[in-house]
């Protein structure tokens, strides 16, 4: 009886060392899956044109299963909001809107009052100036944790994500580089505001002659090549 009990023991333990073994390897599968996906979104994001399309795409699909699933999906709604930010500074840089302002085609359709173009640069900047802010908001280990706190996980899983994935954030948040750009562009938009307000103060002393503005006054003219030269 006791060689009986001894032989259900030993297959007992064998069948759990095998379930473990199991789990072991599975975790570790969900892990390297993990780690493949974030290591090949880290390669798309830093190329020098970055397809935006297929960044997206990675970061509304998930790879792994279980405990890692909500660690991948934590950490893909922390990139997407952060990317979010982002992709919104790209668009204004890329605006058309932006480096029409002080054409002769905008003074045409849009002078001498200057409605739109006074709005325009006014919710530019303020849009620039809370994009800047959530920019480097997201640049805090604070901010990023947020989006894996109180979902259940054991703390390795916590610790994963933070020690692997978000890692030290002083370095990024001391790179001061996206605000040094923004500061560049709403200083633009301060001195481009700055002329359109004085074509606007002056609109009965200027026209559109071949392409080309025309001041009443010489002294109109000298004001108005010194804002432009402010910019260039």
């Amino acid at each position: 009886m006791k060689k009986k009990i001894l032989i259900g023991v030993g297959v007992l333990l064998v069948l759990i060392i095998g379930v473990i073994g199991y789990f072991v390897v599975s975790d570790l599968k969900q892990e390297e899956k993990l780690k493949n996906e974030l290591d090949e979104l880290n390669l798309l994001v830093n190329e020098e044109n970055i397809d935006v399309d297929k960044v997206k795409e990675m970061l509304n699909r998930t790879v792994t299963t279980g405990d890692y699933k909500v660690v991948e999906t934590s950490f893909k709604e922390y990139l997407s909001d952060a990317f979010d930010s982002v992709f919104q500074i790209v668009d204004i840089l890329n605006d058309d809107k932006l480096v029409s302002i002080l054409t002769v085609e905008n003074y045409q359709s849009d002078g001498p009052d200057f409605i739109e173009t006074k709005a325009y640069i006014s919710e530019t900047k303020t849009k620039l100036e809370e994009l800047k802010n959530s920019y480097y908001s997201f640049l805090t280990e604070e901010k990023a944790m947020s989006y894996i706190e109180n979902k259940g996980l054991d703390s390795y899983y916590t610790d994963l994500y933070r020690d692997e994935y978000v890692g030290d954030m002083d370095a990024a948040s001391e790179d001061r580089t996206v605000e040094e750009s923004i500061n560049q562009i709403i200083e633009l938009l301060d001195t481009s505001e700055e002329i359109i307000n004085f074509l606007s103060t002056n609109s009965n002393s200027w026209q559109i002659e071949d392409g080309l503005i025309i001041f009443d006054t010489e002294q109109l003219s000298n004001q108005y090549l010194d804002l432009i030269n402010k910019i260039q």
